[in-house]
């Protein structure tokens, strides 16, 4: 084991890291509000998506919707070389809002990593769509903003990232059943702990297609990402230790939330990231929650300010008010800014390396002592840093940290040989929170937490307050 009094002053920014002398390519800038719009109408055209209509009818219901968003994923992969492998989970399912038995399926596309292919990223939304009576499977209801604007994005990311290789594995998945009960969500996040897959990040995008509400305000310069705090998979003896040691707000979800955000903050003229530090929206639900339930990290992606006349409303007209979720409230340039900063956050995820596992040692002592273990992929590891009372990881070095001399931040491979880091921070664990990230030469990582149950796996259920 090495013990190293290191530096936080550059806090490892991207240049601060040995980069490729090559400037990396910007798979975004493909991205085509054009066939976005052509996605959606297709979509609509299906005229009902309910998850209890037609299975077997060519042209309209869930059963063709589900074909042709593997046929899109098929003619994909044949662009890219059988670069995609297309299957499609399903199972029966019956409950509250599926009186009676019946089929679900998601259609779903693999691009394997080169290099840790059992490394995942998922980019998800759900192709199912309903009217005001969420048991009415027979009127039409387009679905373009709920959730058309989500499928449409994820097929766009796979025709944009396809032409690239990742060494972690990138899942495009189309959910059905989400409006009876996250039945899709469900269905995925089994397969994916079938499959024994590690998953590094699940990016879920559920009406992503407007940028203006039902009150008239517009807003087309946000998008909202939702974290949950506490873990969903939380042990007694974890959340016990949570409240003695802190952790409530540095979950895995929440730090890949903040993580989001410094991607969108490069781009500045595209969207800002607006975090909201709750699971979803108030008294609602999304197909994340499934994943978060099983302990893997996931956020949702969601429009700055919702339109409650163009969602989840059968289509008329009342008063002088139109409703229903039709692809004339759509606002396709805002659709494609939404599936530029998922395309990057997937690029960027899919090259950088899974997050370490920190743990902490800072009682009763003025310094703080971090250990963690080297990982697949990394060539560096940097601490990071920010007060209790902080939202946002620092970007530079604290200040009155007792004369130390703090040049460097990074921990290099070859410091390393292949062994357990432990790290030592000249600063009081009490007031701090700390948070290590992990980097090669093309990403870093999203900071994992030192604190209870912050590693980015799920937890085992015997694990007591140990982590």
């Amino acid at each position: 084991m090495r013990y190293l009094i290191v530096t936080l002053a550059a806090f490892c920014s991207s240049a601060a890291i040995a980069q490729s002398e090559a400037e990396p390519i910007d798979p975004a800038v493909s991205v085509s509000a054009d066939r976005l719009e052509a996605d959606l109408e297709r979509l609509v055209a299906f005229s009902t998506r309910h998850t209890m209509s037609a299975q077997d009818d060519p042209e309209r219901g869930i059963g063709a919707a589900v074909d042709w968003g593997a046929d899109s994923f098929r003619a994909i992969s044949a662009d890219c070389g059988n670069c995609l492998e297309v299957v499609l989970p399903e199972r029966v399912v019956q409950g509250r809002r599926i009186p009676t038995p019946t089929r679900l399926r998601n259609a779903v596309a693999i691009q394997r990593g080169t290099e840790r292919p059992n490394e995942v990223v998922i980019v998800q939304g759900h192709i199912d769509s309903r009217v005001s009576d969420v048991m009415d499977f027979t009127s039409d209801a387009p679905g373009a903003n709920d959730d058309g604007s989500g499928t449409a994005l994820v097929i766009e990311a796979a025709r944009v990232l396809s032409k690239q290789k990742y060494a972690a594995t990138i899942v495009y998945a189309l959910l059905s059943g989400e409006e009876q009960g996250l039945y899709g969500g469900q269905l995925m996040a089994d397969y994916a702990e079938e499959q024994g897959w590690t998953v590094k990040a699940v990016l879920n995008n559920d009406i992503v297609g407007g940028s203006c509400g039902s009150d008239g305000y517009c807003d087309d310069t946000h998008v909202r990402v939702f974290s949950e705090g506490p873990r969903a998979d939380l042990t007694d003896d974890i959340r016990a230790a949570q409240r003695r040691n802190g952790g409530e707000n540095d979950s895995p979800s929440r730090n890949l939330s903040r993580w989001l955000d410094t991607i969108a903050d490069e781009y500045p003229g595209e969207l800002d990231v607006r975090q909201i530090w709750r699971t979803d929206r108030m008294g609602r639900g999304g197909d994340q929650i499934p994943f978060l339930d099983k302990g893997y990290p996931a956020v949702r992606f969601s429009v700055a300010v919702e339109d409650y006349d163009h969602q989840h409303q059968d289509l008329r007209e009342e008063e002088g008010v139109t409703y229903g979720d039709t692809t004339d409230e759509m606002d396709f340039g805002y659709l494609a800014k939404v599936t530029r900063l998922n395309v990057r956050a997937l690029d960027r995820l899919a090259n950088a390396p899974m997050p370490v596992a920190p743990t902490i040692d800072a009682a009763v002592r003025t310094d703080t002592a971090l250990s963690w273990q080297t990982i697949a992929g990394a060539d560096a590891y940097c601490v990071r840093v920010r007060r209790t009372d902080e939202a946002a990881w620092r970007a530079s070095v604290p200040a009155g940290t007792a004369g130390q001399d703090w040049s460097d931040c990074v921990v290099t491979s070859e410091q390393l040989a292949g062994e357990k880091v432990d790290f030592i921070v000249p600063l009081r664990g009490d007031d701090w929170i700390f948070g290590v990230q992990a980097l090669n030469e093309l990403e870093a990582s999203p900071v994992a937490s030192a604190v209870p149950a912050g590693s980015f796996a799920p937890i085992p259920k015997e694990q007591g307050d140990s982590e």
